[in-house]
């Protein structure tokens, strides 16, 4: 299915007309319906009002209660996965400020317990030096202390021993020479120092180790509950359980590949004397 960006935005609005459409059509009240679903006749009138967002759960036991036909259950679950998917465009986050972009990522960050960052082809804000952030943002016009400052304020959370981190990167992402030779020494030297936290595993798949179908974009899944991607353009944001399970699937598979431990020591030691 074909979906232009700002269908996703929309999507929330017309799945919440749509599903009081169905139930009004199928002559239920909200009470019937809702004591149909075993849910809440407040919880059944906020998801028509567009007021909570409804788990794909929920959608399918409105839709069974009121008997709904076949193709239109068909849309309906199609309409409620894109209800779970945001588009976060790159232009619309400048403008709203990329300090807002960045509470939003830390509240994301303290709300998830395990999180799993594939880094394609640059090193993400969470590892990063102070030079690599500014060089990072310096494509963007205007005066990026404050998200440099909120930036590596946000990197305090990978010393919250509660919270678990795997991070994988390509060696491509370790090379990218975004900074000169001797500031990306030092900023693979960082990425090796922080092997040594207890509650971070931090691996790198060389170039010379076959990885099959080729991963497209760097992402990230916050437990089960979460994904982004992100593209050159914004970030795609995922609710969609079997959109989150997809992509805790490839991180396995690339897991699976990675150097680790002292193995990935070695290779971030030889690649920072190779930058010197």
């Amino acid at each position: 299915m074909s979906v232009e960006p700002e269908e996703l935005g929309q999507s929330g609005e017309e799945l919440a007309a749509l599903l009081k459409a169905v139930r009004k059509r199928s002559g239920l009240s909200g009470a019937r319906a809702a004591a149909r679903c075993n849910m809440s006749q407040s919880k059944v009138s906020r998801i028509e009002n567009g007021k909570v967002r409804p788990s794909l759960v929920d959608v399918e036991q409105i839709l069974r209660a009121c008997e709904a036909d076949p193709a239109l259950v068909s849309r309906v679950m199609n309409l409620a996965r894109l209800a779970h998917t945001q588009w976060q465009g790159a232009r619309g986050m400048r403008r709203k400020g990329l300090e807002r972009k960045q509470l939003e990522l830390a509240g994301l960050e303290a709300s998830s317990a395990e999180l799993r960052f594939f880094l394609l082809s640059m090193i993400t804000g969470l590892l990063s030096t102070p030079e690599y952030i500014r060089a990072s943002l310096a494509h963007i016009p205007g005066d990026h202390a404050r998200t440099i400052a909120r930036k590596l304020e946000r990197q305090q959370v990978l010393y919250d021993r509660s919270k678990r981190f795997t991070f994988i990167l390509t060696e491509q992402a370790v090379r990218w020479p975004l900074v000169g030779p001797d500031a990306l020494a030092v900023q693979v030297d960082h990425l090796a120092s922080l092997t040594h936290l207890p509650n971070v595993r931090l691996g790198v798949v060389p170039l010379t180790v076959p990885t099959g179908p080729a991963p497209l974009n760097t992402f990230t899944v916050y437990d089960d509950r979460i994904a982004t991607v992100e593209l050159s353009t914004g970030v795609m944001v995922f609710r969609d359980p079997r959109d989150v399970a997809s992509h805790r699937e490839e991180f396995s598979h690339l897991e699976d590949r990675a150097l680790f431990g002292d193995d990935a020591r070695d290779f971030l030691g030889a690649c920072a004397a190779a930058l010197r």
